[in-house]
């Protein structure tokens, strides 16, 4: 069953492919919590905690929100934090990596019941590439190596992901061919510098911050993967 609540999945994009950290569809997450100076959580688990990550978001969200950056790992720049502060963030925002890890770890500490709680109480939740994946049942990954079908994610939102789906060779093909056979089941994929805000496990729109770059629901029918692309609107 789908979350209640707010998702942005990012296909790819932000401030962490983006020269100057500047973009337009973290403008939009920030617009969407509906506060002048929100509070935003970075939670980098996907990439180990990568510190060069973290300082990344925090140039690109200084000034403007409260930012934060939530570490499981705990290193030299970041110590180990109580997920409960998720529970304070006005957007908790899932950098990429390792899908499978960062499914792993965040169950090891009980971050999904805290991120259930803080989606139902308004949060927004949003994330790429991996913290697309992750808010879905199932997914494209490369977290094993070659690209493979993933059965593990949270299911706050219904079906499968594919990020990068132009984006990557074989992202595209593999994807198809996998919910054609149904090692997958149906779902949508994201290209670069794409997101879909959800509501409810209900999509509102699909947004790019480029005029090019698709974002499609993907089924099944005779055996194959079928893709329809959905309407999406060019921000800024």
């Amino acid at each position: 069953m789908a979350v209640p609540g707010t998702i942005v999945t990012l296909g790819g994009g932000g401030f962490s492919m983006s020269d100057d950290g500047g973009s337009a569809i973290d403008d939009l997450l920030l617009e969407l919590t509906g506060r002048e100076r929100p509070r935003v959580c970075f939670v980098p688990t996907a990439s180990g905690d990568s510190v060069d990550y973290g300082r990344r978001f925090e140039a690109a969200f200084a000034g403007r929100t409260d930012a934060s950056v939530l570490s499981l790992f705990g290193n030299s720049a970041y110590d180990y934090s109580d997920p409960g502060v998720l529970l304070e963030q006005d957007l908790i925002y899932v950098g990429g990596g390792s899908t499978a890890n960062l499914l792993a770890i965040w169950r090891l500490h009980g971050v999904p019941e805290v991120l259930r709680e803080a989606a139902a109480a308004g949060t927004i939740l949003a994330g790429l590439s991996a913290g697309m994946n992750c808010w879905f049942e199932a997914s494209s990954t490369d977290s094993f190596g070659p690209l493979a079908p993933l059965s593990d994610g949270l299911g706050f939102l219904p079906g499968s992901a594919c990020p990068h789906y132009l984006g990557e060779p074989g992202r595209r093909e593999l994807y198809l061919d996998w919910i054609g056979s149904g090692s997958l089941p149906e779902g949508h994929a994201a290209d670069d510098y794409t997101a879909i805000v959800w509501r409810d496990g209900e999509i509102v729109e699909a947004v790019s911050e480029r005029g090019d770059r698709p974002v499609a629901a993907v089924s099944r029918n005779g055996g194959a993967g079928v893709e329809t692309e959905l309407p999406v609107r060019v921000l800024g």
